[in-house]
């Protein structure tokens, strides 16, 4: 009888972990965004030492970066907007146990900072979001030109490729892409990324 009552809870605990996909925590993560605050950034009145030196230096790159495009320069030219555009980047990135750096670099690629970009395959907004992940993760995030949808699902989405790819970011950023098995588009983003 023990044996078979063993054998019982195998078979539950192997079929609940089935049930666990990258595609439910993904939708986890995207049905603890408020709704009501979906297009808004990330306010909070704590910054520790680490995300302030993070705000820093990230605010340089950019300022630096406007310099010499003009576009950039006219869509970040707010010094608000552009820090709580960085307080999002960071908070999700963090959020999502992702480097900042590598969100901003993926955010400077894909979209170089234009929150209603469209790509030629329609992925949208910052992190460059395909349609389908909206079907995928529910009517409630299926606005993808919102800052925190937008951020907080590609953060999900590249974590989920990273833990599938056991913490290979040249692997996971191809996967992020659809380009798994080739390199252009990590070396694009090793390229805009700033430590």
């Amino acid at each position: 009888m023990k044996t078979l009552t063993g054998i019982l809870f195998l078979l539950l605990a192997q079929s609940t972990q089935a049930t666990v996909t990258s595609e439910s925590i993904i939708k986890l993560q995207i049905k603890s965004l408020d709704v009501h605050l979906a297009d808004t950034t990330h306010k909070s009145t704590v910054i520790d030492g680490t995300e302030n030196q993070w705000l820093n230096k990230s605010e340089r790159v950019l300022v630096g970066l406007m310099a010499h495009n003009k576009a950039l320069a006219e869509r970040l030219r707010h010094n608000q907007l552009r820090h709580e555009l960085l307080r999002t980047i960071y908070y999700e990135a963090k959020r999502s146990g992702l480097d900042p750096d590598l969100v901003l670099a993926i955010i400077r690629v894909e979209s170089n900072f234009r929150k209603y970009a469209i790509s030629s395959v329609g992925a949208r907004g910052y992190m460059q979001i395909m349609v389908f992940w909206a079907d995928i993760v529910g009517e409630q995030s299926s606005d993808l030109f919102n800052i925190k949808t937008n951020l907080r699902l590609g953060c999900a989405i590249l974590r989920s490729y990273l833990d599938k790819e056991n913490g290979n970011v040249n692997r996971a950023l191809a996967r992020y892409n659809g380009s798994l098995g080739k390199n252009d588009y990590p070396n694009l983003i090793y390229a805009a990324w700033v430590n």
